[in-house]
């Protein structure tokens, strides 16, 4: 039995990334995991600043992902890092997870998965291959009240699902209508060569799309996507609406944007079922709508005793005192922590299995990009969704 905390290593996420800083107060979160090692920057002097300004070892401090891959592997088993966190952009995801999967380390990857779904495939192959642990960070699934929802619907409370509305509206671009009289691309997201085919829908339409998969279990079969740019001069969507048929018969709506003026960052979710109905927002996420033919609708709110097992397990603060985005990222990194040590222990997997994002939501998620902007471009044309 391991009596220690898990050595994470971290690539990409240096000075002035903002997911970086989550990843690493998320995983320290719960006392279980600590950084030691990292290469935070393709720059090395900004990888060098970025491990002092974490007070790491500087001989861990590393001026390249394959040199980290390299020389950690190289290192005893009680000293190397048991995992990595990818937080690099899209088009290197492939290229630093095959690295440290060949290197025998478990990898926690942001998402998606990849730059295409070509280069997704081949990592799922690796994935599977390796036997190594590998997590995706769709980090919505980790709120308590998500988990609360995922519960209600395997327990049959809904009743049959027949009609799904997750949006995912933000406004922050909206100001570049203003700005942007040149035409230039104003971030790495809206660089096809970086980002791949999607702007919106890859960045945040995907989020919607795990959260319907996460809680209902349902898995695409065609969709019909109008995917819009309003920005001027920018190659990549800002904007899309999607209709959704899920194996089954359910139906739903996807829709996702960056101009929605006045939003933030409103994730959102209602699943209608033929007993009862179910609303979760993101910006309220400690709370969980129930609604009812023929009742009054009731409100779950989270921490309290009448919460099921999955999010009474990921739950930490009694209730009236809220938790969020910081914590969800961390209960995906408690789960990532059992899996390890169980697989240092020697006793992995549990017959239960664990519960975070694995590669097969990130091979469903790239088929969903891909899909819709397939379907877009033949002017909104039911598109099959092959995961």
């Amino acid at each position: 039995m391991i009596q220690r905390k898990l050595r994470m290593g971290m690539v990409g996420g240096g000075r002035g990334a903002f997911i970086g800083g989550v990843h690493r107060m998320a995983a320290q979160l719960d006392g279980k995991i600590e950084l030691v090692a990292g290469c935070f920057s393709s720059n090395p002097e900004t990888s060098r600043l970025s491990g002092q300004d974490l007070f790491l070892e500087p001989t861990r401090v590393y001026h390249s992902y394959e040199e980290m891959a390299q020389r950690e592997a190289a290192l005893p088993v009680g000293e190397r890092i048991d995992f990595v966190t990818v937080v690099v952009r899209n088009d290197l995801h492939f290229a630093v997870v095959k690295a440290f999967l060949k290197a025998g380390i478990h990898v926690v990857c942001e998402k998606p998965l990849a730059f295409s779904s070509e280069e997704g495939k081949e990592m799922e192959r690796l994935v599977k291959a390796s036997g190594l642990i590998f997590a995706l960070t769709h980090n919505y699934t980790g709120y308590p009240m998500v988990k609360e929802a995922r519960a209600m619907v395997k327990a049959g409370k809904l009743g049959k699902i027949l009609k799904i509305v997750a949006e995912y509206p933000q406004g922050y671009a909206i100001t570049a209508l203003k700005e942007q009289a040149d035409g230039a691309i104003s971030n790495w997201r809206m660089d096809p060569a970086i980002s791949g085919v999607s702007n919106c829908i890859g960045d945040i339409g995907s989020h919607a799309e795990n959260l319907v998969r996460y809680i209902t279990g349902l898995e695409l079969e065609e969709i019909a996507a109008d995917l819009n740019t309003f920005i001027p001069g920018r190659p990549l969507d800002d904007d899309g609406s999607i209709l959704c048929r899920y194996h089954g018969g359910a139906r739903g709506v996807i829709y996702a944007s960056q101009i929605s003026t006045g939003d933030e960052n409103n994730l959102n979710i209602r699943v209608y079922g033929t007993e009862a109905s179910l609303e979760w927002h993101q910006e309220h996420p400690n709370e969980l709508i129930v609604k009812f033919a023929e009742q009054p609708r009731q409100i779950w709110r989270r921490g309290n005793s009448y919460n099921g097992a999955e999010a009474t397990r990921f739950t930490r603060l009694p209730f009236g005192h809220p938790e969020a985005f910081i914590e969800a990222f961390a209960n995906l990194y408690l789960a990532v922590a059992d899996a390890i040590i169980d697989s240092l222990n020697g006793n992995y997997p549990r017959p239960e299995g664990y519960d975070f994002p694995t590669v097969d939501d990130g091979i469903a998620g790239l088929a969903f990009i891909e899909g819709a902007v397939a379907s877009s471009r033949a002017n909104a044309a039911w598109t099959k969704i092959h995961g």
